[in-house]
This record gives C-alpha cells, structure tokens and sequence, in this order.
C-alpha cells in the first residue's frame, strides 16, 4: 500500500494548494464578465474625466485644448484618471473597482493572496496602452488566449480576477460508514469524476427511500464505476463502499469551500 506521504497531489491550474494542503477550487471570472467589467470601468473613467473637465474649466477659466496651460490640465487630468485614480482604488480596495464588484470579480495575486500597489500600479500602467490608446483591443486579444482571461497588465504584474461570489456549502449528506473509518485516513478519491461524483451523492442521500432490490443494483453498478479512480479499495459491500466514498468526497469538498470562503474573507476584511 502507498503511503499518504509517498502520494504525488496533482494542482490543477485553477487550483491554489493551502498550508494544510488542501486544493482550492478557485475560479477566475470569464472572458465575457471580464471584458464586461473592464467595460464599465473605462466609462466610469470617461464621466469622470468628464466632469473633472467641466470643474477645471470653470473654477480656473482656461481653454483645456486652446490654451497651452490648459493642455497641462488636460494632461494632467487624463493621468490621474487612467493612472492614479485606478491604482489608488486598487490598492485600497485589495483589487475591487466598479466594474469588478458589478461582475462579482477581485484581482489577486497568481498565488492567491490580495494584490498591493505594485501590483495596481502596473496594470493602470500597461492599461494605458492595452485599454485606453487601443480601445481595449489588445487586452482583449490577450484575454482570449489566455486559461484565466488575463490582459498584458495581468501577465506582467502576476495577477488574474477571480470569482469572488463562491457556491453555497453542500447539503447535509448521510456520514462515513463506521466500518470505513480507519481506511478513511488513507483513502484517495481524488480522481473521481465530478459527473459519477454527484452520482454517488445523490444516491447516498437517497438510498434509505430505494426499494432494496434496486438498492443493492444501483450501488452495485455505482461501485464497479468507482473502482478504477478509488484506491485503497476497502473490502466491504458496494453499498458502504459507495457510502463512504460520498461521505469523503463531501468532507472534502466543504473542507475546501470553508477554507475558500475565509480567504475571500480576510482579503474583504484585509
């Protein structure tokens, strides 16, 4: 028998692996949301240059475009706007804007944890050619071919947006078959698949209501399926092996959307 630590744990890419060893599923937000929420940054950028043009016309009475003093205030103006303003609400909100909290996305690090002033500080930067001088047309090239929808100012600041409105908890599912405790330790049920997975959960929460004959086949055929992504396989029946394999997977999976809920958590509070 293999033991845990002689174990090879496979991270997926939209995965983040915990100091307690436990993969995140964490999801970055789609192309199309992505784009959406860029969408609606960039026009709350335009309405606020917008009246910070008006404001400086009125309150210094100069020509923004025919005076040479006023092309300074217009300079200056478009940078706060699509530079500093961008960075500093970054920063402060740990990678939320207007577009993002829309969308129900945040921008953090590659590894997981918040984004800071660099991090913002860069993407404002490269947006300025990506978003702004091209029309989006370059983020969006990028965007395209990348897993996690990532534009230039993503890649080079090592950064992504990431779903931020996680799934609600699984339901209540019957707990692991006694017999099946001590195998529980060494149990690696990983490679279930997620469609046999549901299968076996369902059938698990609904087994007590089955007429037994067709208990005893269902969880019969449900256990051939499971043996060849399921090792160790325990010796018992094909009803409490099943069982057990649900009452796993469940623990599991509600260990890692917990563990996925505080981190969305401490980056808010942080």
């Amino acid at each position: 028998m293999t033991s845990p630590a002689a174990r090879i744990v496979t991270i997926h890419q939209d995965e983040i692996l915990t100091g307690e060893a436990v993969a995140l599923d964490v999801q970055p937000i789609g192309f199309f949301l992505r784009a959406l929420g860029t969408v609606i940054d960039m026009i709350a950028g335009l309405i606020l240059l917008a009246l910070f043009s008006l404001a400086a016309t009125f309150l210094l009475g100069i020509d923004l475009i025919a005076d040479s003093a006023g092309r300074i205030v217009a300079i200056a103006l478009v940078v706060i706007v699509i530079v500093v303003i961008p960075t500093a609400v970054e920063t402060f909100t740990r990678g939320r804007s207007l577009g993002k909290l829309a969308v129900g996305g945040r921008i953090v690090r590659t590894d997981g944890g918040a984004s800071g002033f660099r991090q913002a500080l860069i993407r404002a930067l490269v947006g300025v050619l990506e978003l702004w001088f091209t029309f989006g047309a370059v983020a969006a090239l990028v965007g395209a071919f990348t897993p996690r929808s990532q534009r230039l100012g993503d890649l080079l600041a090592g950064t992504y947006s990431e779903r931020t409105r996680t799934p609600a908890l699984p339901a209540p599912a019957p707990g692991l078959p006694p017999a099946l405790a001590e195998w529980a330790t060494v149990a690696d049920v990983a490679r279930l698949p997620e469609r046999l997975s549901r299968r076996i959960a369902h059938f698990a929460r609904q087994a007590s209501g089955l007429d037994p004959a067709a208990r005893a086949r269902v969880a019969a055929s449900l256990a051939d399926e499971c043996l060849p992504f399921v090792s160790p396989v325990p010796p018992v029946d094909p009803e409490t092996f099943v069982c057990g394999v649900a009452a796993i997977r469940r623990d599991r999976e509600l260990r890692a959307l917990v563990l996925e809920t505080e981190r969305v958590e401490r980056l808010t509070a942080g």
